[in-house]
């Protein structure tokens, strides 16, 4: 699978995820060599934001311990993708969509890459362009939620179904990175 091939997920149907699903990538592999590694980025970019950018980026970001609450986030993150594997494959088998739990951990690992990925705004320092990075992430990662279920679950004739099973999923997505930043911002 090429950068190309993964640029269409969010965009495309079967095409680009049953290339993904035959790959039978495992869950410890996924969570090795995808989420552990892209789990990095939000944490280390966000502390060097904090301790490189200070009080010029957000009123009261300099006066933070980065480093524990960096450490927190990466940690919630990674236990982040655990649970919404489960939940996805919970969800999907409520709604009578049938899931493999690897297919469930499959969109688990794929579905918050352009959150990860936008986190690298956070080099500029902007908020403005941090703000739009993040947006254009949740856009894409919605996207990847729905396509995924589409793509990952039996094939059915009832659209409504799948749209209703994707909304769960995507609210308790939304839910639990907003549960993320909500914890950067507390400490």
């Amino acid at each position: 699978m090429n950068i190309t091939q993964l640029a269409r997920l969010p965009f495309s149907g079967n095409g680009a995820w049953s290339e993904l699903r035959r790959l039978d990538l495992s869950i410890p592999f996924l969570a090795w060599v995808v989420v552990v590694p892209m789990s990095f980025l939000p944490p280390v970019l966000l502390y060097y934001a904090g301790t490189q950018y200070g009080d010029s980026f957000i009123q009261g970001f300099g006066d933070k311990e980065w480093r524990f609450i960096t450490t927190i986030l990466f940690l919630a993150e990674l236990l982040t993708f655990f649970v919404m594997g489960w939940l996805i494959h919970t969800v999907m088998n409520s709604y009578d969509l049938k899931m493999e739990y690897r297919d469930a951990y499959l969109l688990a690992a794929v579905a918050p890459l352009p959150l990860w990925l936008s986190s690298l705004a956070l080099l500029v320092p902007a908020l403005a362009v941090s703000v739009v990075a993040v947006f254009a992430g949740l856009f894409l990662s919605c996207a990847l939620v729905y396509q995924g279920v589409r793509s990952l679950c039996g094939r059915t004739d009832n659209d409504v179904v799948i749209m209703s099973a994707t909304y769960t999923v995507m609210a308790a997505s939304l839910l639990a990175w907003g549960v993320l930043m909500a914890m950067v911002w507390a400490f």
